[in-house]
């Protein structure tokens, strides 16, 4: 990590706690305390990142990422540690997996490559499969239902 990777990681995670609505410029905002309470880490973590002394670790990253609603692959490769090549998104098969000769991803497979939080992936799942089309098979059963 060089000093450039801090200093562009911390202006980019500065503007995203100010968008998810975190009083950061105000002495008495407040926003560096909320935001470290809902994360679960030290303020002290916070106030070093937004002063550029010093990066997170993984664990603050990692509860960073959650409150912020950002993936965690996004935080590590904009933090500089990892490369979109050590974190690959899972491949996206083609519009017929027949003609790539591949199988089609799962909604899970999809929901995980796209950050969805566990907690909210099962109803990613459902509506998510509202939009894919019905096999006949599939479609007869939703017309009993």
């Amino acid at each position: 990590m060089t000093a450039s990777d801090l200093e562009q990681f911390a202006a980019w995670i500065e503007e995203l706690i100010r968008r998810r609505g975190y009083d950061i410029d105000s002495p008495r905002g407040g926003g560096k305390s909320r935001l470290a309470d809902e994360a679960g880490v030290h303020r002290a973590a916070i106030t070093r990142l937004l002063q550029r002394q010093s990066m997170p670790d993984l664990e603050t990253t990692r509860r960073l990422a959650h409150v912020l609603d950002v993936p965690v692959r996004d935080m590590l490769i904009r933090s500089g540690r990892l490369t979109e090549d050590d974190l690959p998104l899972p491949r996206v098969a083609a519009a017929s997996p027949a003609d790539a000769g591949e199988r089609r991803m799962t909604l899970e497979e999809a929901a995980a490559g796209l950050g969805v939080p566990a907690d909210q992936r099962e109803m990613f799942i459902k509506v998510a499969g509202q939009f894919l089309s019905a096999s006949p098979v599939r479609r007869e059963s939703l017309a009993k239902d």
